[in-house]
Parts: structure tokens; sequence; C-alpha cells
């Protein structure tokens, strides 16, 4: 059976300005939306010094997105759904199927 999995909530007012949550929410989908867009820009650089400079601020917004999501994750306005055990086993088993059939010598080295 899936649950949620969540800490409890810090509580924050309930009025029309916006609170801590708000905030680092509005941050956290800034953020998630520049890693993408530089992953997208990365995949389609040519020129060697600006992707270096590319990727380096890319690992700092990921950064940040990630430090934003374990804030509100420990603060408990974010919460993910757990998935049932038997559910994952059952993706497990089909997907080594899968790779077993598609690469039958993953263990040998050519």
């Amino acid at each position: 059976m899936a649950s949620k999995i969540q800490n409890p909530s810090t509580s924050v007012p309930k009025t029309p300005q916006m609170n801590d949550r708000d905030f680092i929410n509005d941050c956290l989908m800034t953020e998630k939306y520049l890693t993408t867009s530089y992953a997208v820009a990365l995949h389609e650089m040519s020129h060697q010094a600006l992707y270096q400079d590319l990727s380096t601020i890319f690992q700092e917004t990921e950064k940040c997105q990630r430090d934003m999501y374990n804030l509100m994750f420990q603060k408990g306005w974010y919460g993910i759904e757990g998935e049932d055990v038997q559910k994952l086993q059952q993706s497990y088993q089909k997907f080594s199927q899968y790779a077993n059939n598609q690469f039958p010598n993953q263990g040998a080295i050519q």
C-alpha cells in the first residue's frame, strides 16, 4: 500500500501575503526550471570553455535546488508518495528480465 512520506508540517501564517513556505516554494520552482534549462543548454553546447562555465553554474544551481527541497521536506512542506513494495518488486523483475534479454553477456568483458 502506498503512503505519503512527509515530516510534520511547520505552521506558517495563512494570510494573503507570502509566507516562508511560499517564498521557498517559489525559489524551488525557479531552481527546478533553471536546472532543466541549463541541462538542455549543456546538451547543445559546442564551445568547450562556455560549456565548462555553464556546467559549474548548473552544478551550483542543482545544489541550491536540492538544499531547498531538503529544507521544505524537513519542515513538512513537501511530501512524496511512497510506492507499494510489491509494485516495486514487479517493476524490478520486469526490467531485470529486459536487461538480461537485451544484454545477455552483461558480466563478460569484451
